[in-house]
């Protein structure tokens, strides 16, 4: 398995000065074109809420809605959206938050989560945790029974993890 997480990591590009300069962007798209990477991936994430029950997976946009649904379909769960402004029709509930590089607002249709449910709250990668926290929110307003998130990539550096409020179930594949 440990070989594996080291193949996922190595195959993961830095670009830099994007978006803005001075960030280095981690390039999942150079792992997820790769087949072999693909599946490993979803393979160790599904490994790790097999069990849990997941009922939801709520996949953020837009990165987070690749694995999210293959998570949600392995788990034989339903898939939410959570979107910017303006993407969801219907009845909405939204929640701004900080960014690394700015502010920003995310949306849940409201009646997509239950208090019955287990939710897997996956996005493609951690920063400064300002998006996690702010879809974590609105979740919490459906009081699911149950709350987990997920990452591929981790940027333990910038410490977003230890923002998270008290309890936060999470796992990261990789970290850096």
């Amino acid at each position: 398995m440990k070989t594996e997480i080291e193949e996922i990591k190595r195959s993961i590009r830095d670009i830099h000065d994007f978006p803005i300069p001075g960030i280095v962007f981690k390039d999942l798209g150079s792992a997820l074109k790769n087949p072999r990477i693909f599946n490993l991936i979803a393979n160790h994430l599904t490994n790790l809420y097999q069990d849990k029950g997941i009922t939801k997976v709520v996949g953020i946009e837009s990165r987070g809605f690749i694995m999210g649904s293959v998570l949600a379909y392995r788990l034989q769960a339903g898939f939410v959206l959570a979107r910017k402004p303006g993407k969801l029709p219907g009845e909405i509930i939204s929640e701004s938050y900080q960014k690394e590089y700015g502010t920003d607002t995310i949306e849940i249709q409201t009646g997509t989560i239950t208090p019955d449910d287990v939710v897997l709250i996956h996005d493609d990668l951690l920063a400064t945790g300002g998006t996690i926290i702010a879809v974590q929110r609105l979740v919490k307003r459906f009081q699911p029974r149950k709350i987990y998130t997920s990452f591929i990539v981790e940027l333990e550096f910038l410490h977003g993890r230890e923002l998270f409020p008290e309890g936060m179930e999470t796992e990261s594949l990789i970290k850096f």
